[in-house]
């Protein structure tokens, strides 16, 4: 298992959180999402390597960008 660690800018409710994840979820290899909405973190779990651009097309998908690194 591997985790990974971004932060998504503009979510600002539940439904913000629900999209994200669910969008995010569907990457090939993502076990589990966990979403803290009010620093706008995620944590990814996966049982493989996930990239970067996976999961910032997941969460541009859902109408939201990742922080710049």
């Amino acid at each position: 298992m591997a985790e990974s660690n971004y932060t998504v800018v503009g979510m600002t409710c539940g439904h913000c959180v629900q999209s994200v994840t669910e969008e995010v979820g569907k990457i090939g290899g993502v076990s589990d999402v966990a979403v803290d909405l009010p620093t706008g973190a995620i944590t990814l779990t996966s049982t493989e390597a996930i990239s970067d651009a996976d999961v910032r097309a997941a969460v541009e998908e859902a109408g939201y960008e990742l922080a710049a690194s």
